[in-house]
Order: structure tokens, then sequence, then C-alpha cells
């Protein structure tokens, strides 16, 4: 059935114009400017009220919502946290493990299959699973608990690899580690997305494993190395390196809480707007007006405490992740930033696309791609949320 989506501001890679569009068997088919002639148009017609009209957010880095932990390993938890992040906009999901033992990662594997199935025509797509760990630097553990970080062992990750093959879609690593090197080619080999986080690497190293795939940096500034002295000499550390490497890509935790407005604003300058990917990274308890919480599984998570509208470490010397979800991340690079509406959104569309190599199908509207959408007011509050051309919230 042919759906026409009109009185609504058009929101495009560059440009946001007054218009609508049409969509038919989920995919995108005609774009125009101003005001249709209704009556030319014999199909479905869903008046946005003036509202902007917004390809669905792209979310890559996320552990939960709505009280669901992806590392609980059930279908319950899939499909709660995902019916969270939908509402919020949210219509392509990497679901993201933590460093965790082997049966926990097996069973969050297994479960992701499970949603991916369940969730197809009623929530967002399950496009892949985020690995984050175990393969990271204890010193840059942040909220992961280290007793589960340890170097990349050949054994276990072909094991992983083969389990998880064809779900696994990216990994984070500390490129530094014994064995990272190889590692990283074994995920680039298998098209895999390597990225380099929770790691102490100065930019020998992190400019060798860009060389070798590793073009990727999970949550700038978040739990990695900076500037640091030895003898007197400075040495660049993976912030600086993600700067110097005009080519890395970066996501940015843009709650407002994880980096200050001017650390933001230095990122979009410096990066721009095609180099650089908005995430929520949000825990269990996103969504939620709680105090309290688990950072990973219900059964070896970690206690954390909910404080400043961001979670911490209950002894406050670290976040634990953020309890934002995708359209506060919009909201604070367009009212707090100062960044263009145009831009903001495709920091959570496009610009994640492209990187995970999905853009001819989604991440912008466009003729051809398929009409997940996100309707939301000048606040950014969240109206309607298309998958496929069908209304799901």
């Amino acid at each position: 059935m042919k759906t026409l989506f009109y009185n609504c501001k058009v929101i495009l890679p560059d440009s946001i114009v007054d218009g609508w569009l049409t969509a038919e068997n989920g995919t995108i088919t005609e774009i125009g400017e101003g005001q249709p002639d209704l009556s030319s148009f014999d199909c479905n017609k869903t008046d946005l009220g003036g509202n902007y009209l917004s390809p669905g957010f792209v979310e890559v880095h996320t552990h939960g919502a709505g009280g669901h932990d992806f590392m609980d390993g059930t279908l319950e938890a899939f499909e709660g946290a995902c019916l969270t992040h939908i509402a919020h906009g949210t219509t392509t999901i990497l679901p993201t493990t933590l460093a965790a033992t082997i049966e926990e990662i097996y069973g969050s594997i297994d479960a992701f299959r499970e949603a991916k199935v369940s969730l197809a025509g009623r929530g967002p797509k399950l496009y892949g699973l985020h690995m984050e760990g175990p393969y990271l630097n204890k010193e840059q553990c942040g909220a992961i608990d280290p007793k589960y970080i340890r170097n990349p062992d050949p054994e276990e990750y072909e094991k992983i690899l083969s389990y998880g093959k064809g779900a696994i879609k990216r990994w984070t690593l500390a490129v530094e580690n014994e064995g990272a090197g190889l590692f990283a080619s074994r995920l680039v080999e298998e098209g895999i997305l390597p990225s380099v986080g929770h790691s102490n690497a100065e930019y020998s190293q992190v400019l060798d494993a860009f060389n070798h795939g590793v073009k990727y940096v999970t949550h700038l500034y978040s739990a990695m190395s900076t500037i640091r002295r030895e003898s007197g000499f400075r040495h660049s550390g993976v912030i600086e390196s993600a700067y110097c490497i005009k080519d890395m890509n970066v996501e940015v935790i843009a709650d407002g809480c994880h980096l200050p407005v001017e650390l933001l604003r230095l990122v979009y300058d410096v990066k721009g707007a095609k180099k650089t990917v908005l995430t929520c990274d949000s825990i269990r308890c996103a969504g939620l007006d709680v105090k309290e919480s688990v950072i990973g599984s219900k059964t070896n998570g970690q206690r954390i405490i909910i404080e400043d509208d961001v979670a911490k470490m209950p002894d406050r010397t670290a976040f634990a992740g953020s309890i934002a979800l995708d359209d506060r991340l919009i909201r604070t690079m367009y009212k707090k930033v100062g960044v263009p509406l145009y831009d903001a959104v495709r920091m959570l569309t496009l610009t994640p696309a492209e990187i995970l190599g999905i853009s001819s199908e989604i991440g912008s509207i466009s003729v051809g791609k398929k009409a997940d959408l996100a309707v939301f007011d000048d606040n950014i509050n969240i109206k309607s949320v298309f998958v496929d051309g069908r209304k799901l919230v």
C-alpha cells in the first residue's frame, strides 16, 4: 500500500525543506517540496502536522534500556530494550555486549538471533552485535568489570567469531594489547568493524592499527589515553590520535554529561558531521526514573547509581554509561551545542550507516531507501516512528 507523508519539514543530509514523500512496500518512492496536491494522490495520506520528518536513528552502541540489559541474554531483555529505544526514534540498533564470561557472550548472541526474528515488523531493526571487549586495557576499564578483561587469545576469539558468524558486526578492542594486531586483522577479514576503545595506546600504535583497518574510535574521550610526558617529551594518546588521523571516524556520547558542550563543539568543528557519530551508550536504566541500577547482566553485573542525570560508579570516580536515549542526543547537539539540525541528525543517521556499510538501504531520506522515519517537533519530542513505512510508535 502506498502512503503519502505531507505537511512536514523534511530533514535531508545537508538541508531542511518543507515537503512531502511517498512510500510503498516499505521503500521511499517519491520526494517533493512544498505542499502536494492531495487530490492527485490515490493512496493513504498521513498529515505530520508541520513537524520534522527525519530518517530513523541508527544507534551503534547501546547496552540496554527500559530495565533490560543485552547481557541478560534473554529474548525478553532484547525486546524490552529495543522497544524502549524505538519510542525515542531509533529504528536500527547494534546491541552491545560487555566483557564477560564466554557463556554470557554466547547467551547474548543466541538472544540477539532470536530477537532479530521476533522484532521484525514490530520493532527496530537489529543490524548486528557490537562486542565491547573483553580484549580491552584494564587501566581504562571505566565501568567494565576488570576481572573479565583479558588479552586477545586466538583460540578463544576464533570460537566466538565462529559462534557469532553473521551476528557480530563491530568489536571494540585496545589496540596496544599483545595480540591485538592479529585480532584486528581477523575482524577485518570477517567484515567486522574494529574500533579502538578502553585503550592506553599512543599515536604510533593507533596509526598502525588505523593502517590495518581500525578506523573508528569508541566513545571519544571516555576510557582512553591522552597526552602524557615521559622524560619531558609529550606523547599523544588515543584522543589526540583521533584528531591527527584525518580519516579516523569517532563516536561521542552526546548526553551533555559525558562531554561538556565545548568538547562536543570541538569534535564537531574538527571531525565534522561526516566523521562523527552520536551514541547514547545507554544502559539498563535508560528510560526509567530510578536511583540505582546494574550495568551488565543481572547475574554478574555491577551496581551503579544515578544522579546528576547520568549513571556513575558507586564511588563516583567514573561514569557508568548513560541514561540518555537518542532523541536527547539530537536535542543536546542542536539546542546546546548549536549544531545545525540537519548535521545533528546526520551524525545519528547517515554517518553511522555509511561507516557500517548500509547507507544504500537506510540513513537518509532518499528515493529507493527504506522508509524508516522519525517525526519530532522543534524540541525533539518524538511524535511517531515508522519502520519500512509502517507506523510503530
